[in-house]
């Protein structure tokens, strides 16, 4: 099924704000932030375990990971002016939905890119906030390219 004409408004306006702050955008784009983790997580853990043990894992992502990684993307831009955390985790949720709804990564892409960009003991909670955020980070910036200009 085409699922394109759920961003056709913003592919015409093509702006940075209109993309970054839609509301409905921000909401697909966390269903497939928390998905894409979860998964990349659990092929990370599992690739790591020492005894060969299948591990899942679904986590739902903060967003001081995402805002921190929208801020190290340097994509505040798509942001409002006065966003706090949760608006630009919103903001980060919105462009990988965009750029996903665009056909210009898939889900598989975006499992791929965060799994092989993990680093570290995801077991301990500092460790894994800064490895998720320099992941997403990497993604973010892998996907700018298929972001609008203005």
């Amino acid at each position: 099924m085409d699922y394109e004409f759920l961003i056709k408004d913003l592919k015409l306006n093509k702006s940075q704000k209109a993309v970054g702050t839609d509301k409905g955008l921000a909401k697909i784009g966390d269903g497939i932030v928390n998905l894409t983790y979860s998964i990349a997580k659990s092929i990370y853990l599992t690739k790591n375990s020492p005894n060969n043990k299948i591990l899942r894992t679904g986590m739902k992502v903060s967003k001081k990971i995402l805002a921190n990684a929208l801020k190290n993307a340097d994509l505040k831009a798509f942001a409002l002016t006065r966003a706090d955390a949760h608006d630009l985790a919103d903001t980060a949720e919105a462009l990988v939905a965009f750029v996903w709804l665009n056909k210009k990564i898939s889900l598989d892409e975006i499992i791929e890119y965060l799994s092989q960009n993990l680093t570290g003991d995801l077991n301990i909670r500092n460790e894994e906030i800064k490895s998720a955020t320099e992941a997403f980070t990497n993604l973010l910036k892998h996907i700018k390219k298929f972001l609008p200009i203005k």
